[in-house]
């Protein structure tokens, strides 16, 4: 995939892009309000597989649906964001909040990327900037609240690090969520790698408000299953990484067709 034509429909295609799901949803829980609202509210530890069924109907559409189906989905994710508030703590229509969310999937889409297929140049790296910006702005966030550019991005998230506060309560929905024994026996055998992958993924400063650890021997781990899996994962022929987003795109439109419940 070459740096000077890749866009994030491309990216979004590739399951290498899974390696960052839970470091995504984990910068995500580092920002308060947007923590707090998924602890009080979501049904990931009860429903997983669903949940990441929804999540990826989302992201998928929004970048390769049309824009009748992309309508539909936003719909949806705004009438399941309707109870998630509390008066002076959070609000799923919060714009602020929902930037935030948004800039975590726009920020691990380059950082993925250039783990598997190295440096970005900097047209490729705005071009994936300005894609994902459509997971913000079909829901609350406003165009102009994007930062500018790249560049602007960057300070923006890490001034938003910087004032990441720790809370009690999201740390301990945290450690639930990387806890293997609470996962359905089917992904227990995939815990140890995704909670590598998850908490290696992170900056040190949304690690350490999350309350998670991280040693030496961590981060010779990480890095040696990059070195391993970087070029096997390229060797794969593509019409097999992309066979599982094909087949989340089917889904999502037969149950839009058959009235199935979607989000």
């Amino acid at each position: 995939m070459g740096s000077t034509t890749v866009r994030l429909e491309d990216l979004v295609r590739e399951q290498a892009l899974m390696l960052g799901a839970g470091s995504t949803v984990c910068y995500q829980l580092a920002r308060k309000g947007v923590g707090l609202g998924v602890a009080e509210h979501s049904t990931t530890l009860t429903r997983p597989f669903d949940r990441l069924r929804t999540t990826l109907t989302y992201v998928d559409v929004m970048i390769l649906g049309s824009d009748e189906e992309r309508r539909a989905i936003t719909r949806l994710v705004n009438r399941a964001h309707a109870p998630v508030r509390s008066e002076g703590r959070y609000s799923a229509y919060d714009p602020d909040l929902q930037l935030w969310v948004a800039a975590t999937l726009a920020h691990n889409a380059i950082f993925v990327y250039e783990k598997v297929w190295g440096p970005l140049d900097p047209a490729g790296r705005e071009r994936i900037y300005r894609d994902s910006q459509i997971f913000g702005n079909a829901l609350q966030v406003r165009p102009e609240q994007w930062p500018a550019t790249t560049a602007d991005f960057e300070t923006y998230w890490d001034r938003t690090l910087d004032a990441l506060e720790p809370e009690p309560t999201v740390q301990r929905y945290c450690r639930a969520l990387l806890d293997p024994h609470g996962q359905p026996r089917g992904l227990r055998r995939l815990a140890p790698l995704q909670d590598l992958m998850t908490r290696g993924n992170l900056d040190p400063r949304a690690r350490d408000v999350l309350g998670l650890t991280w040693n030496e021997r961590d981060q010779r781990r990480y890095d040696r299953f990059w070195q391993v899996f970087r070029p096997l994962y390229r060797a794969v022929p593509v019409p097999l990484r992309r066979l599982p987003t094909t087949v989340v795109m089917w889904d999502v439109r037969r149950r839009l067709r058959t009235g199935a419940r979607v989000i």
